[in-house]
């Protein structure tokens, strides 16, 4: 959790956040140990903005890694408190994330707060509502 820690806290300054000025960093760890790094990305256009963790994901995804490769996700901010992902990273994260995933929340005191995947998004729209 710790070498999660470090990678999240280091690459949060790759985080374009002109409008808001809350900086975001994510870090995806893979069973095999590689990490995938994630920051927000917003726009002026707000809609287009992408959250940290979907960055983190999205660039997993991209180079062939699927949900049962992943074994967490560590969330950073540069803030005393936690801060949990936004509903379209709820969603996002269990569906391609294992139930029984890690998501962790950490702050700028090295402090972490876990929780497991399946807890994040109760009653979660799934493909079987399809």
């Amino acid at each position: 959790m710790k070498k999660l820690y470090e990678i999240a806290r280091k690459n949060i300054k790759n985080a374009y956040a002109p409008y808001s000025k809350f900086r975001v960093s994510a870090a995806l760890k893979l069973k095999n140990g590689e990490v995938y790094k994630g920051v927000n990305v917003e726009n002026a256009a707000y809609g287009l903005c992408n959250c940290a963790e979907r960055s983190a994901l999205f660039a997993a995804y991209s180079n062939g890694v699927r949900k049962d490769d992943i074994d967490s996700l560590l969330v950073y901010t540069d803030k005393e408190h936690f801060v949990s992902p936004c509903g379209a990273c709820r969603q996002v994260i269990s569906e391609l994330m294992p139930e029984d995933a890690k998501i962790i929340l950490a702050n700028n005191k090295g402090e972490f707060q876990e929780i497991i995947n399946k807890e994040l998004l109760p009653y979660g729209f799934t493909s079987e509502d399809l």
